[in-house]
């Protein structure tokens, strides 16, 4: 695998982008001007430009802020002690956006908020419910944060198409990757979300390239698994920041083919295995790979 040389660092040729052209640029300042936080922008993603240019933008609701403090992730963070109003506005404005762009298949995250009674689940539902109510053929995908018992409940309730929650490492790396984080907890989500609603698509994801051992990928694999995880992403890790937690290898293309193959024999119904792969990327496509003949293979 070829090392990462925070002194000389460059990038794999899959990992340049081009310029944005006037349509993503306008995509941009509207965004900014109502007020709508994206994933895409916000932690930096390596697609977004790609995902503006396709009307598949992953909209960040609860703010802007993370209570957590993950060492991986770009998103600004809150202190958890403070308390920060709900702006209950912020769907309205998503929506808004839907519309504008013409969105047929809406990806909805959020920041972690400790800091809230419900940890921000009746913002998801509000959303949810708003885009519903606008047109029901518009498919959801929502990327949750760790919510359990009453708080997921209300979420799954809400219907969304497919439910995801990201592991993100491997258990080994939990405590220098995600210090206020679980790797169980995170299992359980996944599963109790399967046992609110059976039929849920749910969908889990992995940033490689942090230090992990194959083996270790393989045992997450059959961890998301046997809580009946239908669909699974690996990709590559890029630290947003000298300051983040630093890449220690880059994963090679050969590598994670081996892991979709992987993937696909455990029983996966959907696999995105590839450098540039993070949860929403292709997120319709693998969705709609489902309930097609064919398992999804993404081919860059």
């Amino acid at each position: 695998m070829e090392r990462y040389d925070l002194k000389n660092t460059r990038l794999p040729v899959w990992f340049r982008q081009d310029i944005p052209e006037p349509q993503v640029l306008e995509k941009i300042r509207f965004l900014k001007k109502e007020g709508i936080n994206t994933v895409c922008l916000e932690a930096r993603c390596p697609n977004w430009l790609r995902c503006f240019s396709e009307r598949s933008i992953t909209f960040m609701i609860l703010g802007d802020r993370c209570t957590r403090n993950c060492r991986f992730c770009a998103v600004k963070k809150l202190d958890a002690a403070k308390k920060s109003s709900l702006d209950k506005e912020e769907p309205h404005r998503i929506l808004k956006a839907i519309k504008s762009f013409g969105i047929n298949f809406a990806i909805i995250t959020s920041v972690t908020r400790d800091d809230l009674d419900d940890y921000g689940a009746s913002q998801f539902v509000l959303t949810i419910k708003l885009i519903r109510s606008y047109n029901k053929d518009i498919k959801i995908e929502i990327l949750i944060p760790d919510f359990l018992d009453q708080a997921l409940n209300q979420v799954v309730l809400s219907c969304p198409d497919i439910l995801a929650h990201n592991i993100e490492t491997v258990p080994r790396l939990y405590p220098r990757v995600r210090q206020r984080s679980d790797y169980s907890r995170c299992l359980q989500v996944l599963a109790q979300a399967k046992e609110y609603n059976p039929h849920l698509i749910t969908k889990s994801s992995l940033l490689l390239g942090m230090g992990e051992r194959e083996q270790e990928v393989v045992d997450v694999m059959d961890d998301l698994r046997k809580v009946d995880c239908d669909i699974l992403v690996l990709g590559q890790y890029l630290a947003p920041t000298s300051r983040h937690y630093p890449v220690e290898e880059f994963i090679t293309i050969e590598q994670f083919a081996r892991y979709r193959a992987i993937a696909l024999n455990m029983g996966f119904k959907s696999v995105l295995s590839s450098p540039l792969a993070r949860t929403s990327f292709q997120a319709e496509r693998m969705f709609n790979a489902i309930f097609s003949s064919e398992k999804y293979i993404h081919q860059d």
